[in-house]
């Protein structure tokens, strides 16, 4: 018997998008998409129909309508439809196209054609994990990317998602990429694009965990950490960063809003780093960061 889906649309304000994936990230929502409508954007996320109920959708609604109030914009918006099996494994492909990024750069979904390009084809099925290079934090850090990598330089990459800026260290020219995080779908998408790319299983290290699994993981410290979370799940991790890092060891951490740097910078500095340059997009940035 096919399955039946739930399809949630979301229309909010552009600098929501990132919050709200997250969010639906929490929720277990899976196969996650957005784009443009008009100045705000429209954010398309699917659950099994059995695993959905109406006491849950209207606190997921709570809690976006809460990160609006707290970011001064309104209310997203949320519909909902169901959608079969069939219907839903290909409803929200039809919204990702080939995206340049930065200076080197190409993601284009696995079930499209490789275009004919001289940039750094980055093929991405990214599944149930978080990471598909549409959102502002993921391009920032993928921009940083470019100005940090060598042919020497082996990664942490903390909260992996798809494991996006993983293959693109490793596709940069880094010899080695550790990369962990706590949800295991994430793991496999990892491992998986990983695979779509030709990137050696010794290459690419993946494991469940956190900083804690890298601490036993990595033979030795490494010379740059990437971490794209949100702010809050940044601030309690840096404390566990010098475990893994030499005294020039770098660091990109995005997920931020430009009004939670400061924060973030203080407890860099109060744990030996600092911030060596910001980038920004709307009201998000990404942190380069170096040992103090």
């Amino acid at each position: 018997m096919t399955n039946t889906w739930c399809e949630l649309q979301i229309v909010c304000d552009s600098v929501l998008e990132e919050t709200v994936f997250w969010q639906l990230d929490q929720f277990g929502f899976r196969g996650m998409a957005s784009e443009k409508k008009g100045d705000l954007r429209l954010i398309r996320a699917y659950l099994p129909l059995q695993e959905v109920q109406t006491a849950d959708l209207a606190a997921l609604q709570q809690q976006l309508s809460e990160n609006a109030a707290s970011m001064g914009v309104a209310a997203p918006e949320l519909h909902q439809r169901s959608l079969d099996e069939e219907d839903w494994a290909n409803s929200w492909k039809q919204y990702w196209h080939p995206q340049e990024i930065g200076d080197r750069f190409l993601i284009n979904p696995a079930w499209l054609p490789t275009p004919d390009t001289r940039r750094l084809i980055l093929r991405l099925d990214p599944g149930v994990a978080f990471g598909t290079g549409n959102h502002q934090t993921t391009q920032l850090c993928l921009e940083a990317l470019e100005a940090h990598i060598n042919s020497e330089a082996v990664i942490a990459d903390i909260g992996c998602g798809s494991g996006i800026l993983s293959i693109a260290a490793l596709l940069l020219g880094a010899s080695k990429v550790y990369a962990v995080d706590v949800d295991p779908l994430a793991v496999q998408s990892t491992v998986n694009n990983g695979e779509l790319n030709s990137i050696k299983p010794e290459c690419l290290i993946v494991e469940q965990g956190s900083v804690e699994r890298l601490v036993s993981l990595v033979p030795a410290p490494v010379d740059g950490i990437v971490c794209n979370i949100l702010a809050e799940v940044i601030i309690k991790l840096i404390p566990q960063w010098n475990a893994i890092a030499h005294a020039s060891t770098w660091g990109i951490l995005s997920g931020i809003l430009v009004s939670q740097a400061q924060a973030v910078n203080e407890t860099l500095n109060q744990h030996g780093w600092c911030i060596t340059s910001q980038l920004q997009k709307q009201d998000w940035c990404c942190l380069n960061i170096r040992r103090a």
